[in-house]
């Protein structure tokens, strides 16, 4: 191929130098349940035509989470996206930009994710934010980086209720032989307990509020202690709604906040492209990872949008970056914006109830089945509940039945404990009454008949 400028005596030259002897050496730390196998069962050829017959075919098998009423959370949420949001972000000038490397043409861009780092700002308590990471979980990770390049240690302690998939991708940035990443992951958390393990080694405590569970904690205890060890508070949201009604993580001494803001103009889309948040405070502000927008004034005293920070491999000799992230999620934290501009502050506040208030129904409609036990003492819009039957089991009835009823506990924890009958179930401002009562009603079915 004549984009590949490589021999094959360069390949076999460059295998010598980094030692090995076959291309795969450089893949051994791929898991092999995830690794594809190049023999696909697919047919050589089709038309067009046949192609998208076939695809269709098999989407077609897929349960619309549009069509039925929808109950699944743990980092990825449902929210009803206004129709105004899809509008502006298709708006040519919006959705062919790239990154404003030249601010003379740039300014739209500029002022939105100047505006986009003032609202993430806002909501998270903090003092100054970045123009977005990838998702939630990288932003966390990159959090748990900048925290050591902060403090010079290497030791990091994870609540044992953060994500369980944000704890692995933590792992798979920062580990190395030097690390020392203290993480099992339970639904007890236990500020006593955190205490304890934070001495003069630790780097930075990480802790998600909403929890991986569903449940609201006070923090102001552990960042008192955290920072008279020297080292960092990492707050995680991965429910961004809930700062509308939750005391902010600023408030709560936060020194660094990673957040996935998927909640707010973004679909589920999968998994992604979703949009990560992360902002800290005044003194720290250099070590933020990607890239910050500031105001500014042009020649002519007009005020303008710049490119003030870009701690980033594009912009910066690779030995001074802060990461190597190499983008933004531009269009994500476009939509972002959008939406949080529509609903303002009283609007956030108000959807921010309306997902409580459904989490609460649903709450009080389980309680009255028997042999459901709801585990939180407190939560947003999302509680775990010990069910009386296998979760997995559950679900899968639930979904044959017209239902996406929650997520197995399981299914995310590759860690040891009996995490079987436990189901994470998520209630927002799109599930009705009738969603509920056919919650209920089918989940009776389902364990009792």
């Amino acid at each position: 191929m004549r984009y590949l400028p490589l021999t094959n005596n360069d390949r076999e030259n460059m295998k010598k130098v980094i030692g090995i002897s076959d291309i795969n050496e450089m893949f051994t730390n791929v898991p092999k349940e995830v690794s594809l196998d190049p023999k696909f069962n697919l047919p050589s050829h089709k038309t067009e035509m046949e192609v998208g017959k076939i695809l269709s075919e098999i989407a077609n098998k897929n349960i619309n989470s549009n069509e039925v009423p929808f109950f699944l959370g743990a980092g990825a949420y449902k929210h009803h996206i206004p129709a105004t949001v899809d509008h502006i972000i298709q708006r040519s000038e919006f959705l062919t930009s790239y990154t404003p490397y030249q601010p003379e043409i740039s300014q739209g861009t500029l002022q939105y994710l100047f505006e986009f780092q003032t609202q993430v700002s806002l909501i998270t308590g903090m003092d100054v934010s970045n123009a977005s990471m990838y998702d939630g979980s990288t932003s966390t990770a990159e959090a748990v980086s900048m925290a050591k390049r902060i403090t010079k240690r290497n030791k990091v302690v994870i609540s044992p209720t953060l994500h369980p998939q944000y704890a692995e991708v933590i792992n798979t940035l920062i580990s190395s032989n030097e690390d020392e990443i203290d993480y099992e992951f339970s639904e007890n958390f236990e500020v006593e307990k955190l205490i304890s393990k934070i001495d003069d080694s630790v780097s930075c405590v990480v802790v998600q509020n909403p929890d991986f569970f569903g449940s609201c904690h006070s923090l102001e205890q552990l960042a008192e202690y955290t920072h008279s060890k020297g080292a960092l508070l990492i707050v995680v949201v991965n429910e961004i709604i809930s700062l509308g009604m939750m005391k902010s993580p600023g408030e709560m001494g936060a020194d660094i906040v990673a957040c996935e803001g998927q909640s707010l103009g973004n679909p589920l889309n999968f998994g992604g492209p979703y949009i990560g948040l992360m902002s800290t405070k005044d003194k720290y502000v250099r070590q933020l990872p990607g890239r910050i927008v500031g105001e500014t004034k042009d020649m002519n005293g007009e005020k303008g949008f710049v490119l003030t920070l870009a701690t980033r491999e594009q912009h910066i000799r690779r030995e001074k970056a802060t990461s190597n992230i190499c983008t933004n999620s531009g269009l994500c934290s476009l939509a972002f914006t959008i939406h949080l501009s529509l609903l303002g502050e009283m609007g956030f506040k108000k959807l921010s109830k309306l997902n409580h208030e459904a989490a609460i129904k649903l709450y009080n409609k389980l309680k009255t089945l028997d042999g459901f036990e709801v585990k939180n003492n407190s939560f947003f819009n999302e509680f775990t509940v010990k069910l009386p039957i296998d979760a997995s089991v559950f679900v899968e009835k639930m979904a044959e039945k017209g239902i996406l009823a929650g997520v197995p506990v399981s299914r995310l924890s590759n860690q040891e404990g009996d995490f079987s009958n436990l189901l994470l179930v998520a209630s927002s401002e799109i599930n009705s009454d009738f969603d509920r009562d056919d919650f209920i009603k089918l989940a009776k079915e389902v364990c009792y008949e």
